[in-house]
């Protein structure tokens, strides 16, 4: 009887190919968190902190801090370009790009990091170069849409969409801790102001501020932090 040792099944790999994956997605959402509470500048100790894991275990998954950040960055272009193809297939061009609009400031009212991640970094080359290239032609087919229905003024165009997602969400950053909705108020001017015609103002959603909560919403307000 030969005493040599039993082949392990194919599959006996698999669970350190499971660990590494649990572990990147550790590392990416604890980045994802701590990005969003303290801005860029954290450092890789703190990101593997708040993952749990050791600061080595992050430098083999990401050999710097900018890779890392360009993993969160193309997860987040993927999620907006998702957005932006919902918006497409529906059959109302008008309401389509209002659902890519209100959807996308959504995911930044749930994630404050993504405003810096996905509008603060100029990147434009490898991964990150991709995957701007991939959202950029999905938005202007969504705003050539409704523009072409008659619905959306003839001199908005797709490239407006950063700056436009940029002032609604600074009003996110602003009001969060006094009134977390507050920019829903905001987004139905910004609409109505897009819209080619109207018989009317869109009644707004969340009322205005009062005195006290815009002192409260003033005197949290800090401004954006330089790197």
């Amino acid at each position: 009887m030969s005493s040599a040792a039993p082949t392990p099944p194919p599959d006996a790999a698999r669970p350190l190919r499971r660990d590494a994956e649990r572990n990147r997605r550790r590392i990416l959402d604890a980045a994802a968190a701590v990005f969003a509470e303290r801005g860029l500048g954290v450092t890789m100790d703190d990101i593997a902190h708040r993952a749990g894991v050791g600061v080595g275990t992050v430098y083999r998954r990401f050999p710097d801090k900018e890779e890392l950040i360009d993993a969160l960055f193309v997860e987040r272009i993927e999620a907006l370009a998702a957005l932006a193809e919902q918006g497409l297939a529906h059959e109302d061009p008008w309401e389509g790009l209002v659902h890519f609009m209100e959807q996308g400031l959504l995911e930044q009212a749930r994630d404050r990091g993504l405003k810096e991640l996905v509008l603060g970094a100029a990147r434009g080359h490898g991964p990150t170069g991709h995957a701007r290239q991939r959202l950029a032609p999905i938005v202007t087919a969504l705003f050539e849409r409704a523009r072409a229905s008659g619905q959306l003024r003839d001199d908005v165009e797709g490239v407006d969409t950063p700056v436009l997602h940029l002032m609604l969400g600074s009003v996110l950053d602003f009001s969060r801790e006094v009134e977390p909705e507050l920019w829903r108020r905001f987004l139905v001017i910004v609409l109505d102001g897009l819209r080619a015609r109207r018989d009317g103002p869109t009644p707004l959603p969340v009322p205005a501020l009062d005195d006290d909560q815009l002192a409260q919403a003033m005197a949290g307000w800090r401004a954006p932090r330089r790197r």
